[in-house]
């Protein structure tokens, strides 16, 4: 049988797919890791992972036990949290993962609130892609993730947070509308691949992948970075109502309208688990964000999804 700890060796490889790596967060000798996941390996009668890949691969075997083990050690983390409870010592950890357009606003103005209102929450917060985040869901890695939707999925409970308009940057556009067949013929300034907003972007503006995108690879997720190559090279791109942003730049945020008199927006959305013991402190800091993002769009708003 394995024990707690071999356990923990064992998902620390598996997530960092080095043994140097996982011996570092364990805090454990390479040695020391190496030889009890070897023991965890003999006493199953199989092997884990399969060495003679680079970087290190899971085996058939160790990929069915991996969502075993995450769970025998959630399951196992609840015997400490009752003995804090009874203790009267108990603070309820929530990690949380939210993607970087939602971070830049959200974070700084509701953690704040959450901290007044929830002194027993100890709270960690992760940026994220939403590929990201959902993967990090299902492997029990996060508690609660914060993205765009939609997102429809069984194991998950999704509420609905608000609604968020999109707007064009465009600082030398007159109008304070634009129809979206005037954007096409514009350059397009996108976040980098796998952001959703950059889907979202390309969805509803008909942006066809080729020459225009082809000339800005950006890793990263800075809206501000893309308006100053709007200001220094033309053409536009897109940011979220609530992103903050001084008086001067708001002025040139105009609003996007497509041959229906729709403007593009996003649902903003948290997701966990529907079976998680946390599922009461996940919903007190979802119904804080609703109580603070009443406020949804005057205009007719087409929610785009992320996933195109």
């Amino acid at each position: 049988m394995l024990s707690i700890q071999q356990m923990h060796y064992i998902l620390a490889l598996e997530e960092t797919g080095q043994f140097q790596k996982a011996s570092e967060r364990c805090f454990v000798t390479q040695p020391t890791l190496s030889m009890q996941i070897k023991k965890a390996e003999d006493d199953l009668g199989a092997s884990i992972f399969d060495r003679s890949r680079i970087p290190l691969e899971l085996t058939e075997f160790g990929t069915q036990l991996i969502p075993i083990l995450r769970d025998i050690l959630s399951e196992n983390s609840k015997i400490g949290l009752l003995k804090d409870r009874m203790h009267g010592v108990y603070k309820e950890h929530i990690r949380i993962g939210i993607i970087p357009t939602i971070a830049v606003y959200l974070v700084p103005e509701m953690f704040g609130v959450w901290q007044r209102k929830f002194p027993s929450i100890q709270l960690t917060i992760e940026e994220m892609k939403t590929h990201e985040l959902i993967e990090a869901l299902e492997q029990k890695k996060i508690d609660l993730a914060l993205f765009a939707g939609p997102h429809h999925d069984p194991v998950l409970q999704t509420i609905h947070l608000f609604t968020e308009e999109i707007f064009a940057y465009l600082p030398n556009y007159s109008n304070d509308s634009i129809p979206v067949q005037e954007l096409s013929e514009m350059q397009p300034w996108l976040l980098n691949k796998g952001n959703c907003l950059r889907t979202q972007m390309i969805s509803f503006c008909e942006i066809k992948e080729g020459e225009k995108t082809s000339r800005w690879d950006y890793e990263g997720g800075n809206l501000e970075i893309l308006m100053k190559m709007v200001d220094l090279n033309g053409g536009y791109s897109l940011v979220p109502a609530n992103y903050p942003l001084t008086a001067d730049f708001k002025r040139s945020l105009k609003q996007i309208l497509s041959s229906k008199g729709t403007s593009p927006g996003r649902e903003i959305i948290g997701c966990y688990p529907k079976r998680t013991i946390k599922k009461e402190y996940c919903e007190k800091l979802l119904r804080e964000i609703q109580l603070n993002y009443t406020h949804d769009s005057k205009n007719q708003v087409q929610i785009i999804d992320w996933k195109g």
